[in-house]
């Protein structure tokens, strides 16, 4: 968990304008360790530096794992710039992710803004591919404009499973959803609550609204999980940046339960 082991990227996919997925194996042809959805690994880009990135595939794929990177900085830049072929340095599986077990029976609710949808994705492929372990799903996914938003083909599949609804901040004349933030689409939607987990990745401002307006529709704190992002450097509760109220977002996160850190959710920093 230490060292980087070295993986090769196996496929390269421009997403958007700076955001690309990239599908790694191991070089040494050796087993992977397992990961849950909400998990992180820490990408090294040799030379450049290393980030924690949430894992956007499948768990049941054995043998690659698939990161969906936005370029942020110098290591995020020199990972994006990878091409098949070349080789980068992977620390984890780490963290506590999405409540899996958890959302059997239940009507899941997703919610996501931006980039927020990569972490989310192998929870809505798990919703579509069998709907029938769940009461139902939603997803509302909001982006800046059109065309940042993620993985459009996997959208309109998801569509022909579940209710999904897109919203955008500035629209383009092709655009025929919705215009605003996300919450108005919430806040407007037929959202039963009864039986009801809510998982949200975004923006901080944004699941900040968007727990509030989950609150004003009657959901239950304890029915609502957040991802949230810190700044991971060591990965395993160590090096102390990540460290929040009396939590380390790396070990004890990224994923939360809303009611273990509604104290300090609100709080502002200071």
């Amino acid at each position: 968990m230490n060292t980087p082991r070295v993986f090769t990227v196996l496929e390269r996919r421009p997403d958007t304008h700076d955001t690309v997925t990239l599908t790694i194996g191991p070089s040494d042809g050796q087993p992977l360790p397992g990961f849950t959805p909400g998990q992180f690994n820490m990408l090294y880009s040799f030379g450049a530096g290393e980030v924690p990135i949430s894992f956007s595939g499948m768990p049941s794929l054995p043998d690659t794992y698939t990161h969906t990177l936005r370029v942020m900085g110098k290591a995020t830049a020199a990972l994006a710039a990878l091409s098949p072929g070349d080789q980068l340095g992977v620390r984890g599986p780490f963290g506590r992710g999405w409540p899996m077990a958890e959302l059997r029976g239940k009507h899941v609710v997703v919610v996501a803004g931006g980039l927020g949808l990569a972490p989310l994705q192998p929870v809505l492929e798990a919703l579509a591919a069998q709907p029938e372990h769940y009461a139902g799903s939603q997803l509302f996914y909001g982006g800046r404009r059109p065309q940042e938003l993620l993985y459009t083909e996997r959208l309109a599949a998801w569509a022909e499973q579940f209710e999904v609804q897109l919203s955008v901040d500035q629209a383009d004349a092709n655009w025929q959803g919705h215009i605003g933030v996300i919450t108005q689409l919430l806040a407007s939607s037929r959202l039963s609550t009864d039986n009801t987990v809510a998982l949200v990745c975004g923006p901080e401002i944004m699941m900040r609204f968007t727990v509030q307006a989950l609150q004003q529709r009657g959901l239950a704190d304890s029915a609502i999980y957040l991802s949230m992002e810190r700044n991971m450097h060591c990965a395993i509760g160590h090096c102390g940046h990540c460290q929040w109220g009396p939590n380390f977002v790396c070990k004890d996160g990224p994923v939360f339960c809303f009611a273990d850190i509604a104290p300090w959710f609100f709080r502002r920093a200071v």
